[in-house]
């Protein structure tokens, strides 16, 4: 993506790359979200197909949505809530229960009217928390893990979620609401999570994270992990091999459980098939 035609969906770059090929397999999953040259433009030129993991990603996921095991928990962490309000909103149509944690559970707590200190928040984004939380399917930390600064070494505090002092941020769920979001899991016969609890990558901020995968992995449960952090801190565990699909692409995921479709899944249905 460095090259400017690629970002840009120049037809001339496409052109280009399909000079010298015979046909076109999409394997890479985790860029087929993105409208750009190199996903698009080549079924539009050459017999194409989508590669098996390509296949077993789409098969999975659109699965989620259009005919899960019941009951169906989501596990949504990660920074930012405005990436998710809209696979919140399209999960709620087929799940039981939604478990959100990561920096944005912070704008969740926010609509709640607590003090969030100085833990991140999307001020612009609270109205629509409030809306999501109204459905009674959408639960948040009751505990949480603070510090002053992100890391290692950081003196940590717990408290309350509904009592965050000024000066301190979350970064971790406390230890209250990570036994009840295991409980929740611990009743689901599928499992889709995607994002983290908190900081997993330092040790003072990554028990919420490693409660979820334990509890995620000791199930009989469907399970899968959305792509991104969450799919980094399944192996950071070790507990990768004990879930049944661990996506490839963590926007890609999301965009697919949101939308239904993405532009590189799209444009093979519409170009010409491989033989």
């Amino acid at each position: 993506r460095f090259e400017r035609g690629e970002t840009e969906n120049s037809p001339a770059l496409a052109v280009s790359l399909c000079e010298p090929v015979d046909a076109y397999v999409n394997e890479a999953f985790g860029a087929s979200h993105r409208e750009h040259a190199s996903i698009v433009g080549p079924p539009r030129l050459l017999p194409s197909a989508a590669g098996r993991l390509l296949e077993r990603e789409y098969e999975v996921l659109s699965g989620l949505i259009t005919a899960p095991r019941k009951p169906f928990v989501a596990v949504l962490g990660g920074a930012k809530v405005s990436d998710k309000l809209g696979v919140i909103s399209k999960l709620l149509e087929r799940c039981d229960t939604i478990l959100v944690g990561g920096a944005m559970a912070f704008t969740f707590l926010a609509a709640q009217g607590h003090p969030i200190g100085d833990s991140l928040v999307e001020p612009d984004r609270i109205d629509a928390c409030k809306e999501l939380l109204a459905t009674g399917r959408v639960q948040v930390p009751v505990d949480v893990v603070l510090a002053q600064k992100i890391s290692a070494t950081a003196p940590t505090r717990l408290v309350g979620a509904a009592g965050i002092p000024d000066g301190w941020k979350g970064l971790d769920i406390g230890p209250e609401s990570a036994a009840n979001f295991s409980d929740v899991i611990a009743g689901a016969s599928t499992v889709l999570w995607n994002g983290p609890m908190g900081v997993f990558e330092l040790a003072p901020f990554a028990s919420g994270t490693r409660a979820v995968a334990d509890a995620v992995t000791d199930r009989g449960a469907v399970s899968v992990i959305g792509g991104g952090d969450s799919a980094a801190a399944i192996r950071q565990f070790g507990l990768a091999d004990r879930v049944d699909h661990v996506s490839t692409g963590g926007g890609a995921s999301l965009e697919l459980i949101e939308q239904g479709d993405l532009p590189g899944l799209a444009v093979l249905r519409e170009g010409k098939v491989a033989s």
